[in-house]
């Protein structure tokens, strides 16, 4: 799999839908739960470099700028926080530079875009 091939934009696209999923159901789970639940179809390691790219193009997919980012919802199994990656694309690509605004903000933004009745 290659950074904008046929497998990548299916596997991206799988992970939105899956990520859309977790979010009406309120919860937050790890990256070695995505990889697992993109398989068979999809090979993407939870501590691979494939999996922080299609997750930065899964926020750019889901998001102009202003929504809240998909990938909040996945984190670390030990930490239960997002990797370092989704803290720099938060600030670098996404503008969360509000010195109150936090991942938890982030993750609850996402709950409450997917749960309501006109979710996208």
């Amino acid at each position: 799999m290659k950074s904008g091939d046929a497998d990548y934009m299916a596997a991206r696209d799988a992970m939105v839908a899956i990520l859309k999923g977790w979010a009406r159901e309120g919860r937050t789970d790890t990256y070695k739960a995505l990889s697992e639940a993109v398989a068979p179809e999809h090979r993407v390691h939870y501590h691979g470099r494939m999996m922080s790219l299609l997750l930065s193009d899964v926020c750019r997919r889901d998001s102009t700028g202003p929504e809240p980012m998909l990938s909040a919802l996945v984190v670390n199994g030990s930490s239960r926080k997002p990797s370092d990656q989704f803290f720099e694309l938060a600030i670098t690509e996404f503008h969360r530079r509000d010195p109150d605004w936090t991942w938890e903000w982030e993750r609850d933004a996402v709950f409450d875009r997917y749960r309501s009745p006109v979710s996208p």
